[in-house]
């Protein structure tokens, strides 16, 4: 048997040893819904201490099993991307078991629409992300380590006839666009430069007004339309 046989066996026993321990399988298979959880909330899912929950965690990080994004004082877990997904979704098929979903306690009407420093948040701002990616407007690199987006060419044309100044926004002395982790959601929206293009476009255009005494945004009705027919967004 070769080295690297055995190599690739050593690696999948350390894979396989990780997922196996009870507790940091129920942290693994609690990020299958695709949202973002903190260490907090994963020592409850597993029902172990804190500083348990940071040794579990670390182990998962050292397999690569799963990733961590810091905002600000706080660090958000998921899966480390579609492969560790896959695989549990194997073992899911191979245990019969069925998942429960994450459910926001976000106030409904900052969980459907609101700011996020100067771009848009909530629902909206996440199925937005997800359509501009659906739509080939946005590119990532391979491994999306920096969480990282630039503009395809199609995307360039489009962002120019909605009135953004993509070569602006990319001068700026800020990060262009990013994937930013969307705390109600846990699933990533359009953060950088283009993110407050997109809000600051959104606002001009009254698809959204925003609230005069907190970051809740309304979509009003001209923005349902606009975005149903420019983006295929249903809300």
């Amino acid at each position: 048997m070769h080295v690297e046989d055995h190599q690739l066996e050593d690696a999948a026993s350390g894979i396989a040893a990780a997922i196996g321990e009870p507790a940091r399988a129920r942290m693994l298979f609690s990020l299958m819904d695709g949202h973002a959880r903190t260490s907090t909330e994963l020592a409850v899912v597993a029902d172990v201490s804190p500083s348990t929950a940071s040794a579990h965690l670390n182990r998962l990080k050292a397999e690569r099993l799963i990733k961590v994004l810091a905002l600000g004082k706080h660090r958000y877990y998921s899966l480390e991307g579609p492969n560790v997904a896959s695989a549990l979704e194997a073992l899911s098929v191979l245990s019969g078991g069925a998942r429960s979903k994450f459910v926001p306690n976000t106030p409904s009407r900052l969980r459907v629409a609101r700011t996020c420093y100067d771009h848009m948040a909530g629902s909206v701002g996440v199925s937005l992300h997800d359509r501009l990616k659906d739509m080939a407007w946005l590119s990532a690199p391979p491994n999306m380590e920096d969480n990282s987006y630039d503009v395809t060419l199609d995307g360039e044309k489009a962002f120019e006839a909605l009135g953004i100044d993509v070569e602006g926004a990319r001068a700026l002395r800020r990060r262009f666009a990013c994937a930013c982790l969307d705390w109600s959601e846990r699933r990533p929206h359009v953060g950088g430069a283009l993110g407050a293009a997109l809000l600051k476009v959104a606002l001009k255009k009254k698809w959204v007004l925003q609230d005069l005494d907190s970051r809740a945004l309304s979509v009003t009705s001209l923005g349902r339309r606009e975005m149903r027919a420019r983006f295929g967004l249903q809300f």
